[in-house]
Formats: C-alpha cells, structure tokens, sequence
C-alpha cells in the first residue's frame, strides 16, 4: 500500500465541500486542511471533516502534496500559479481557465514543473461513459442536453459559475466529452445564445460538424425548472440513449427481427469520487491523468469558439 497522499482543498464552496468530504473518505488520500477566503466557512468545513483550517495559501500549501482548486473559474490561473511555486500537483476545476493564453501557461507550467494537473471534467467519471467507450466507435449524430436551475445569490459576489457564459459553466462538460468520443478535427460550428439573468449566456445551443461525417447539437442552460443530462449517440443501426443523472440507459439496435431494446448494464458511482481517486492514484504513480490539461485546454478552445460564434456570427 502507498502512503496516503496529503492532499488539500482550496476553495470549500458548493462544490468544494463536496471535495473535502470525498478526499476524507479516501483511503489513499490525507485531508490535511483546506483553505477558503471565508475563514468561517473554512472553519465549518475544517471541523466537519476533522481537519484543519489554514490561515493562508502558503500555509496549506506547504503542508501538502497535492490540491484541489475549487475557487471561482476567474481566479484558477492565479491559485494554480501560486501553488505550483510550492511544486504541488493539481486538480482544478473546470474550465481549465478564463482564457487560452492562461489555460497554455498552465499546462506550459505544469510540464516544466512535472506536476500532474487534471482538469475536473467529471462526467467522463459517470459510469455511462464507459459504456460509450466500449461499445461506440463511429457515431454520426449525437445529441446532448444538459439543464439546470439558476443558481442561488450569493452575499460576496455573482452566483456561482455565472462568472463565466453558460457554455464555460455547464456546456462545456459536454463539449469535452464530444471532442473525446467523436476524435476528429471540427469543420463548421453554428451557435446562438441569450443571456437572461446574467452579463453572459444564460442559454446557447452549437452545431458542430466534424471533419469524420459526425454532427452534434448540444444544449446547455442554467434556467431551468427542470434539471436534465442527457445523451443520445446514433451510429449506424444503432441508438443509444443515456442519462447522466439516473445512471442509467438503453440500446436499440437493427436486427434481423426488427428494431430491438435493450437495458444498458451500468454499475452506479459517484463520478466525483472516482474522480478524486483517480487524481490521486496519478500523483501516486505518476500516470496521465485521464483528463489532462491538455484535454483541458482543448475544451475550453472549443467553448470560446462557441461563445465567439455566439456573439459575432449567430446563426
């Protein structure tokens, strides 16, 4: 067995607690502290979870190998810089950055350094995408939706993820998991989008069109009554429909017969948690992270194409 990795949080929000409560139960990982500029929330979340809270940025990162940055998306190319002085390995939340040039510095950063830095895409952590990964190989049309309700107001600042347009807060999950199955250079991208109760895109749909034949249409929003993650994948003979929240899918397939259904076998997780542990696991052993920096990067190219096409050729 390896020593349990010391590892910390910074950043203990909505999403960061859910970090801190995942690392604490990690047998391969130490919860030394976390860190957060609302010492309170800091403290609450510290005691919780039976570790500590760090005073600073310096602090926690002088007593730890590794970190999650869980921290607004306009403030991960500072954080990460910061820590990667303290030479620790990373895992930053998603987007990788605000902007390529910051997301380039990272990664430029990160392999000069020979710092693991994963990027948290943490649907290609849902158990549905190793069905997608075992049993598709030439999708022609895939077709994604993922909505949510608008997040709730916050006292220190704009709620949270609308920092950023709805293609660089939620699209984007799929946008990566799109590039990552479809794995051709993209053609032509059509995108509209409106902003509703936000500075930025609040709703947006693309059509992208690779150069293998494959199209996509995705849909993203935050103001939803509804909360949705859904894909469906058609290849020939072959439909696939799958549910990212329930976990849960089904197959029908051309046969002889006719059209035929079947229940797609997938064993629930929470993606988070296998997520984590397979960030630590990379630190460990120095292994590529599943999604890489570069991945990263890759995915938040093809979301300010989106959000440029958006704003200066709407369809």
């Amino acid at each position: 067995m390896s020593t349990p990795l010391k590892v910390g949080v910074v950043g203990v929000g909505s999403l960061g607690v859910n970090h801190a409560r995942l690392y604490a139960k990690l047998q391969s990982a130490e919860l030394v502290g976390v860190y957060d500029i609302d010492t309170d929330l800091a403290t609450g979340v510290a005691d919780e979870h039976g570790t500590r809270a760090f005073a600073s940025l310096d602090e926690l990162a002088n007593a730890v190998e590794a970190a999650s940055i869980v921290v607004p998306t306009d403030v991960h190319y500072d954080v990460f810089q910061a820590l990667a002085e303290h030479e620790l390995h990373m895992l930053v939340e998603k987007p990788i950055a605000t902007d390529m040039q910051q997301a380039e510095a990272m990664v430029r950063t990160a392999h000069e350094r020979e710092l693991i830095l994963q990027v948290g895409h943490v649907e290609r952590f849902n158990p549905v995408m190793q069905f997608i990964e075992d049993n598709l190989e030439h999708p022609r049309f895939i077709e994604v939706t993922r909505l949510a309700s608008y997040p709730p107001a916050r006292a220190d600042g704009l709620p949270r993820g609308t920092e950023v347009s709805v293609v660089l807060d939620l699209m984007i999950h799929d946008l990566d998991i799109v590039l990552h199955i479809v794995n051709s250079p993209i053609r032509e991208i059509h995108a509209v989008g409106i902003p509703v109760l936000s500075p930025s895109e609040d709703i947006a749909n693309a059509r992208i069109a690779f150069e293998n034949g494959c199209v996509a249409n995705v849909t993203a929003s935050r103001v939803s009554q509804e909360k949705t993650r859904k894909i469906r994948i058609f290849e020939e003979d072959v439909y696939v429909s799958l549910d990212y929240m329930e976990q849960a899918g089904q197959l029908l397939k051309k046969s002889p017969e006719g059209i035929v259904p079947m229940a797609i076998p997938i064993e629930k997780g929470e993606p988070l948690a296998a997520e984590l542990a397979a960030f630590v696991d990379c630190v460990q052993h120095r292994n590529d992270p599943v999604v890489s920096g570069h991945h990263g990067s890759e995915a938040l190219d093809l979301a300010i194409e989106v959000c440029r096409h958006i704003r200066e050729c709407p369809s």
